[in-house]
Order: structure tokens, then C-alpha cells, then sequence
């Protein structure tokens, strides 16, 4: 690329693909990495996803099959890609936004850079909080048997609600941090978010109601109180940086008299 090129901000195609080519095989490593140390970590990670089994079990007849000879090895597999796409995310997110944002003006890489670093800890938050509400769930939805009745659970099929739930309960705790972010970029205006909060309000209770029972009452309050607490944070920063910018529109034309 030529110092007039460079100077320009632009790259001629090969460049591009060069550019794309580097930062996808440095994703690639890292995601191999993330799904060794998931496949290293799996017997710690099946123990944590066995223990509400385990409990039930203490209870009436309840245990975690395979339904195939295959299907240790396979649920194995499938733990430690996800494991290694949760644990490299940092790494293959932070070459994404490397390679889009030289496309972005000085204003939008801030926010974009904004929203990664608020981004990485929420979702990370959210898997938390994913798994720590997963097994109360497995016990309130396993309480509609009878006790007489036997818990044959499918493994692979129970590995799966899990990873459900954990996702979902990220990427919900990730969106109020998207929302500000859009409201810095002027898509979405702070006014629309205040005055749409009972749709906010439906959708997180529809969503709460999703991933829990929706006969325990209890667990879809635990799932909705701190994403309700998150949107009213968001609420309020956009707010304020609406605030803000009006003021700052103000004193730039009341300069220009």
C-alpha cells in the first residue's frame, strides 16, 4: 500500500483479503486453543451440569443418558466448542472489530470500542448468571413428574438447554449496552426508549418466561430483575448523553451569533 493510499484511509482488494486472511487464521488458533482447554476441562464442566441430576436424584430415580454409542464422546465435543468459543471470544471479537472498524470514522470507532469494552464483561455476566439459575430450573421443571415416575434425561438433549439458557441469558444482558451505543451513533434517540419502556417491559417478561418455567413464578422474577435494572440503565445513559448533546448543539449555535 502506498503512503497515498495510506494517507487516504483506503486499501486496494488484495489488501483487503491479505487483511482478512491474517486476522481469520488468528481467530482460528484462538478458537483451537479455547476448544482444547474445553476438552481439558470437561469432566469439570459435566460435573458442574450433572450436580441438579445428582440432587434429583437423591429424591426419585433420575440419571443423564446416551442414546447412542457415540454420544459421550460426541456431548464431549460439542462442550468443548462451545467452551472454546466462549473463551476465545475476546480474541476473535477483538480481530472482527480490528478488521471492520478502519471503515468507521473517528466517532463511531470510539463507540464500537465503547460497546466492546462494556460488551465482553456483560455477556460474560450473563453466562454467569446462566449458570447459576440452570439448575433451579432443572429441579422446578423436573417437579412436574410424579415421584413414582423416573427422570431419564437424554444428555445430549439436557447439554443443550443448558448452553440455551447460557447464551440467551448473555446476549440479554449484552443488548442495553447495544442500545447506548446506538443512541451515540443518533440511531436510536433516548425519547423512543423512555417512551417505549412497556414494550421493554413485555419483551423482557416474554423472554424471562422463555428461558424458566412458567410455572415457578419465582425463577422468571430472578431472570428479569437484573436485565430490567440493566435497560434502566440504559435508559438513563441515553438520557444524559442526549442531555449532553443538546446543550453542546446549543452553545455551538448560539457561538456561531
Amino acid at each position: 500500500m502506498t503512503a497515498a493510499t495510506a494517507a487516504r484511509g483506503t486499501m486496494p482488494i488484495a489488501g483487503h483479503l491479505r487483511e482478512a486472511r491474517r486476522r481469520a487464521t488468528r481467530a482460528a488458533v484462538s478458537l483451537l486453543v479455547g476448544v482444547v482447554l474445553g476438552f481439558l476441562l470437561t469432566v469439570q464442566i459435566l460435573d458442574i451440569l450433572r450436580a441438579p441430576v445428582e440432587e434429583l436424584a437423591q429424591s426419585r430415580q433420575a440419571s443423564l443418558n446416551y442414546d447412542t454409542v457415540t454420544g459421550a464422546f460426541d456431548l464431549e465435543l460439542r462442550i468443548a466448542l462451545f467452551t472454546g468459543v466462549i473463551v476465545s471470544s475476546p480474541v476473535w471479537l477483538r480481530e472482527l472489530f480490528a478488521f471492520l472498524t478502519p471503515g468507521l470514522t473517528r466517532r463511531e470507532k470510539k463507540y464500537v470500542l465503547g460497546f466492546s469494552a462494556a460488551a465482553a464483561p456483560l455477556f460474560a455476566a450473563g453466562c454467569v448468571f446462566g449458570f447459576l439459575i440452570f439448575p433451579r430450573m432443572v429441579s422446578v421443571l423436573a417437579g412436574f413428574s410424579s415421584d413414582q415416575d423416573s427422570t431419564i434425561l437424554n444428555a445430549s438433549y439436557y447439554v443443550d438447554f443448558v448452553m440455551k439458557i447460557v447464551l440467551a441469558t448473555g446476549i440479554a444482558f449484552v443488548l442495553p449496552a447495544l442500545l447506548v451505543m446506538l443512541n451515540c451513533l443518533g440511531i436510536v434517540p433516548a425519547h423512543k426508549l423512555r417512551s417505549s419502556w412497556r414494550i421493554i417491559v413485555v419483551v423482557i417478561a416474554l423472554f424471562s418466561a422463555l428461558v424458566t418455567p412458567a410455572a415457578d413464578v419465582m425463577s422468571m422474577f430472578i431472570v428479569a430483575l437484573p436485565m430490567a435494572v440493566l435497560f434502566g440503565a440504559a435508559v438513563a445513559i441515553t438520557t444524559l448523553h442526549d442531555k449532553r448533546a443538546s446543550k453542546r448543539a446549543l452553545a455551538d449555535t448560539s457561538s456561531t451569533f
